[in-house]
């Protein structure tokens, strides 16, 4: 069974540098993703969803590809490329991988302007090492499918070096 998670950032960089640092960890085995996206609000109010699988560019590639094959049966190459591009693109376009887009675009809308939510679909993870590694990325679980010792922890972890930066601040002595 997955987790989901979805952690807030001030800025899409660091959303974006914490999903490189997880799937850098997935490649060690210490987590599995099914999906990792960034959402991030813009000032007009709108959901930008930055995607590592784009279901609609490899439809229209491997449509491509399965087109001219077919189309050099038929000795049209060229329209058989269109036509299987154009299919590939239809069907990626119809075809939702991983986390629900229309749930990301619900749950990004609760961001404030400018920051960037990080969605995780989470298949297994050693958590121990996880929380490790995520300590002190600064964000805040917005929603989480994890029971409330886990998510408290995870939550303390990205904390930490906000916890960390204000007891050593002029203004706390």
């Amino acid at each position: 069974m997955a987790d989901l998670l979805v952690i807030e950032f001030d800025t899409e960089a660091k959303a974006e540098e914490v999903r490189q640092r997880l799937l850098a960890l997935q490649k060690e085995y210490l987590i599995e993703l099914g999906d990792a996206v960034i959402a991030v609000k813009c000032a007009e109010g709108q959901i930008k969803l930055n995607q590592l699988f784009q279901p609609v560019k490899a439809g229209a590639l491997s449509g491509a590809v399965w087109g001219t094959l077919i189309g050099l049966l038929f000795l049209m190459p060229l329209a058989g490329a269109a036509v299987g591009a154009a299919t590939g693109a239809l069907s990626g376009r119809l075809s939702d991988v991983g986390i629900n887009d229309a749930f990301m675009k619900e749950a990004a809308a609760a961001l404030q302007s400018g920051k960037a939510g990080l969605f995780l679909l989470i298949r297994k993870m050693t958590t121990d090492k996880i929380l490790n590694e995520l300590r002190g990325s600064g964000g805040i679980v917005l929603r989480s499918s994890f029971d409330e010792t886990k998510e408290e922890a995870l939550q303390a972890a990205l904390a930490d070096v906000q916890a960390r930066h204000a007891a050593t601040s002029p203004a706390a002595t």
